[in-house]
């Protein structure tokens, strides 16, 4: 019965393993383009399907899952382009 720091080590192991990295979420790229959060989810849903303009965008993105992206990733790239687009009217 030696119980020593083994699964001590192990948790700590664990947590390095899985960095803290900081997301982009959706309100803050909302915020950053000037627009409320609902108009930005409901454009980068329609930028998903457009999957010649925004090949990233929509493979990256987890249905029922909120967005958010990692910084400086492509598919932050393309939802900061697919919200700053004018729509053709």
């Amino acid at each position: 019965m030696n119980t020593t720091a083994k699964p001590n080590a192990a948790n700590t192991d664990d947590k390095a393993a899985k960095p803290n990295v900081e997301m982009v979420t959706l309100d803050q790229l909302a915020r950053e383009m000037k627009m409320s959060a609902r108009d930005a989810r409901m454009l980068l849903r329609l930028a998903a399907k457009q999957t010649k303009l925004y090949p990233t965008l929509g493979k990256e993105h987890v249905a029922r899952q909120p967005w958010s992206w990692a910084p400086g990733s492509n598919a932050l790239e393309e939802a900061r382009k697919a919200l700053s687009a004018t729509p053709s009217v």
